[in-house]
């Protein structure tokens, strides 16, 4: 999985880009100081993989992976060519969603690029230059396409597509909200890669005192929920300077330190609940002793397409899935206990896998 970071400047977006990925990318009070687009792996936390490596004695454990890509702060006239921004929105073309940092706190050490606090104002800002950014690809394809439409009847049918996605950008109007039940123009529009056909995670960025409560005494936050939820977005709530803080702690500290904030999970799980949510995403689990891991499907996959996250191999030679649920397989503690007591299923190809069932793929090539 890999999301896209982008933000104002001064909202935090480094901030937090640095304590999820330890990364070390520079912050500081005043724009464009990200200067290059920055890149961190982060492991996804699954507690199921450690017990499951203690069960196995597997030689190693292996958990799922989340890229993020950090780009200079935007401002209004980026795809223009005002500040740096867009020398990088090509950068989180290939994401597979955005996280959109807002800034929903008052501080007057920290300026503001546009002078004052407005969440919903910085939103229209970065939606608009990301807009523009998309009618510029979209130009681009139809000048491309308008050559050999006149003889070409699937040219011509891709150049009504695109006059029809223009107008709707054009009117202010994100790509997402394009509607067709055409399955060929689905296919075309998942195709353009447009930065504003992606999903959206806000990222509300509050101060250390309004974290306890997952911001809801902060106006500008539910402001931010408000928006998200009329546009089918996902939205978590942080404190990007403690998040950082949480950075620099073994997973002993922390727990307490997580406990003594009241607090039930860091950001980066925030954010990786809802990234999961919002992209459809489930994890299923492999474990042996050289190696129990996490693998990342979209939720409804058959277990053909599942075990062709390891290896095509293993989905073009799909014989069968041996699959015994994580918490009955823990409960026993042994997969031979657990077959013993029927609670390892053999399933064929129309299995739909599901999130934390452990699997052994059976295959023949």
């Amino acid at each position: 999985m890999k999301l896209g970071i982008v933000g104002l400047p001064n909202v935090g977006k480094s901030t937090l880009f640095n304590s999820l990925t330890k990364a070390g990318a520079e912050s500081a009070n005043y724009p464009f100081c990200t200067i290059d687009p920055n890149i961190g792996i982060v492991a996804v936390p699954d507690e199921r993989l450690k017990v499951l490596g203690d069960l196995y004695h597997s030689e190693k454990v292996v958990p799922a992976a989340i890229e993020f890509v950090d780009i200079a702060g935007l401002v209004k006239g980026a795809s223009k060519g005002e500040g740096l921004g867009n020398q990088f929105l090509s950068n989180i073309r290939e994401v597979d969603a955005i996280v959109h940092v807002v800034r929903c706190f008052e501080d007057t050490n920290i300026i503001h690029v546009d002078g004052s606090i407005d969440p919903l104002r910085d939103i229209e800002t970065i939606n608009l230059e990301l807009i523009f950014s998309d009618l510029d690809i979209i130009e681009r394809r139809m000048s491309r396409t308008s050559k050999g439409s006149k003889n070409d009847k699937t040219l011509a049918k891709e150049l009504d597509l695109l006059e029809r996605l223009k107008g709707h950008l054009e009117a202010g109007n994100m790509a997402k909200g394009f509607m067709t039940d055409d399955e060929e123009e689905l296919v075309l529009l998942n195709g353009y890669n447009l930065l504003t056909y992606k999903p959206v995670i806000y990222a509300a960025n509050v101060k250390e005192d309004d974290l306890a409560d997952d911001g809801a005494g902060n106006g500008f936050v539910k402001k931010v929920k408000e928006f998200a939820t009329k546009e089918n977005s996902e939205v978590f709530v942080i404190c990007a300077q403690i998040e950082q803080e949480i950075a620099e702690l073994d997973d002993d500290e922390k727990k307490l330190f997580l406990e003594d904030m009241g607090l039930k999970e860091s950001g980066l799980e925030k954010l990786i609940r809802a990234s999961y949510h919002i992209l459809g995403l489930i994890s299923y689990l492999t474990a042996g002793p050289k190696e129990t891991k996490a693998w990342t499907i979209v939720k409804g996959t058959k277990a053909p397409g599942a075990a062709g996250k390891i290896h095509t191999d293993f989905e073009r030679g799909f014989i069968r899935a041996e699959i015994v649920n994580y918490a009955n397989l823990v409960e026993c503690g042994s997969y031979n206990l657990a077959k013993d007591k029927g609670l390892v299923r053999s399933e064929g190809k129309e299995y739909v896998v599901q999130d934390g069932d452990v699997v052994l793929f059976r295959f023949n090539v």
